[in-house]
């Protein structure tokens, strides 16, 4: 059976999917801890969307994973779009969530170079829990919002500001049209980081490629409506792997 590969955003880590664990029933998951990030906190951190990738690969690789579907939210939602360019023929299928093809764009909830500057001004804590909170729908209410900022907390400011400056000078828009892999993008409708031209802007130029877009969700679909969210990525799975 082709494993599912989970690849976290900014701030995220392998311990974000404890509630996509049923997607086990029918496959194995591999979840990655990126350098500066989750587990692997304690690593010098990467600043370059292709030198995530490029990690990615070999860790797999290492792993002994040779094909594998692929699923990357946010920030990791770049990364996986260069896995794909760089190693087309291992990835089976793939997963855009809450993500976009190109980290400088406008309409999220603040820039990114303001981000960096408030970070350096309240420091990496507090950083973690004020803008992991723009993820849910209810802020630092939602149900699931105090382990995700655990997470986020694990993040030192180095890592947080390599991140920042990996997204800020990235683009995959001139590669969407040689994405092969049948693909399935995934949005909420309220979600404050990805505005609405960067979701269609991957739907409608990635050949082989489906929508999913979720009412009253923001950036953590995964956690604000986790079983909706594990149904239509196994359906995906199902229906894109079948002859």
């Amino acid at each position: 059976m082709i494993p599912l590969v989970f690849v976290h955003g900014f701030m995220g880590g392998s311990e974000q999917w404890y509630l996509q664990r049923e997607l086990g029933n029918n496959r194995d998951l591999i979840c990655l801890d990126f350098p500066g990030f989750g587990k692997n906190a304690h690593l010098p951190a990467i600043d370059k969307i292709e030198d995530f990738a490029d990690w990615a690969l070999q860790e797999l690789t290492r792993q002994g994973i040779k094909n594998f579907h692929l699923l990357g939210h946010s920030m990791g939602g770049m990364i996986v779009q260069s896995m794909v360019n760089k190693s087309p023929e291992r990835v089976k299928n793939l997963i855009l969530y809450a993500t976009g093809f190109t980290g400088l764009f406008p309409g999220r909830f603040e820039t990114m170079e303001t981000s960096m500057k408030r970070a350096v001004k309240d420091g990496a804590i507090d950083t973690a829990r004020r803008i992991s909170a723009t993820w849910f729908l209810e802020y630092d209410k939602a149900e699931h919002y105090q382990p995700c900022a655990n997470i986020a907390t694990m993040c030192s400011l180095s890592a947080i500001l390599a991140g920042l400056k990996a997204m800020s000078i990235w683009s995959g828009e001139g590669s969407l049209a040689h994405i092969n892999a049948p693909t399935l993008v995934i949005a909420g409708s309220k979600d404050r980081t990805y505005p609405w031209a960067q979701i269609s802007g991957l739907w409608q130029n990635i050949p082989n490629c489906d929508l999913a877009f979720l009412p009253d969700c923001a950036h953590a679909i995964h956690m604000e409506k986790p079983h909706l969210f594990n149904s239509i990525i196994d359906d995906f799975l199902k229906t894109a792997s079948s002859p």
